[in-house]
């Protein structure tokens, strides 16, 4: 597809494929990331984008945020700290926990069978492999 030497065309072709990455764990990251305590949004936003696979925008979070709420995954609540404005703080519903369990073990699974086929053609010894539970 691209000439061995065409590194704007490689640069585009990792965006394109992190973006598509970041699309379908973002579910597994928000619920991650509200795993040890309620967060506030700002707080939860600045906690992604401390990492470039999970950095997102204020307009991808507060949707899904709102989608995870009616799904019954997180829960909502206004809180008021001292005299700074409220803060809407996030945490996990007990279904959130167990959503969190579910893809987390999928994505472990997941990432043990790419390592497996990466380590295939390459002739290296994967990192782990786990058999499905």
């Amino acid at each position: 597809m691209f000439e061995q030497g065409d590194v704007v065309g490689q640069d585009d072709l990792r965006e394109k494929w992190q973006i598509q990455l970041r699309k379908g764990t973002l579910d597994l990251v928000i619920l991650a990331a509200l795993q040890d305590r309620p967060v506030y949004g700002l707080a939860l936003l600045r906690q992604l984008q401390r990492f470039p696979t999970t950095a997102i925008s204020e307009g991808t979070l507060y949707p899904l945020l709102d989608r995870l709420k009616r799904d019954g995954l997180v829960s909502a609540d206004w809180v008021q700290e001292g005299d700074s404005r409220p803060r809407k703080y996030y945490q996990l519903t007990a279904d959130g926990r167990l959503k969190l369990a579910a893809l987390a073990q999928a994505w472990r699974q997941s990432v043990a069978d790419i390592d497996a086929l990466l380590a295939a053609t390459t002739g290296a010894a994967p990192a782990r492999h786990r058999k499905p539970t």
